[in-house]
């Protein structure tokens, strides 16, 4: 926790050019937090915003998809298709930055927010579907059956029986695949080219002074997942007391 203490305390840090040593407390950094460097800092914040919820929309859909095919289907190169959606979670990003930039170049493809956003979609995929497969293994088929004798179609019952049991799963899937993508550094740097996003932006920075309103910033993305966390955890108490009560 004393690194997380030290960024938001310095946060109200009265710094100049560098954010290294404490010359006073000001709220000036949070009031003007797009001041330094001409907005810098807010568009490289901006940037790691727009990919992370891009990559995750995509690679969520996607995982989803995969991760009920592999389960719930028997068809070829089942196994094959299991394992190399595991390799990603396995190789160093190192690796899967290099690679994935000598394709982009093999290809002639400018790097770009695009190639931000391809890149960080195919490491996220097998951290959804490794993730949601979990919860459709753990669906009880009876209930699709019961559906399925009610009358209801194909479609009826994946949309409201299968889909609202995933839920859960689909909602912890995409939490972890923005949070792997909006904190990247490794991929990123390799197939980002000019585009500059929130981590690339703090190393870059870091070698004259982390400016405080980064610091500014990072707090406020910490606050917000604290209160997220908080109040998930206080409303699922709420609801699980409320059901002991009914029972």
């Amino acid at each position: 926790m004393v690194p997380i203490a030290y960024t938001f305390v310095f946060s109200f840090n009265d710094s100049l050019k560098s954010n290294i040593t404490w010359r006073g407390f000001t709220f000036d950094k949070w009031l003007n937090v797009c001041a330094v460097q001409n907005g810098a800092v807010c568009e490289a914040f901006g940037n790691s915003l727009v990919i992370g919820s891009v990559a995750t929309v995509l690679a969520t859909v996607m995982g989803t998809m995969i991760a009920i095919a592999i389960v719930r289907y028997r068809f070829r190169f089942r196994s094959a298709t299991s394992l190399l959606l595991f390799l990603p979670m396995a190789t160093p990003e190192v690796v899967l930055g290099a690679g994935l930039a000598a394709q982009f170049l093999s290809l002639g493809v400018a790097k770009d927010m695009t190639t931000i956003i391809l890149a960080h979609t195919m490491f996220c995929i097998s951290f959804v579907v490794v993730t949601v497969k979990a919860r459709v293994a753990s669906l009880d088929p009876a209930l699709e059956e019961a559906g399925r004798d009610l009358y209801g179609s194909s479609a009826q019952v994946f949309l409201r029986v299968t889909l609202p049991l995933l839920v859960p799963g689909i909602l912890a899937a995409a939490l972890l695949s923005f949070a792997l993508s909006f904190d990247d550094f490794i991929i990123t740097n390799f197939n980002s080219g000019a585009v500059t996003t929130f981590p690339k932006y703090i190393y870059i920075s870091a070698a004259r002074g982390i400016p405080a309103e980064a610091n500014v910033i990072a707090s406020a993305v910490f606050i917000f997942a604290l209160v997220v966390v908080v109040t998930a955890q206080v409303s699922s108490a709420a609801r699980a007391k409320r059901l002991a009560k009914e029972a």
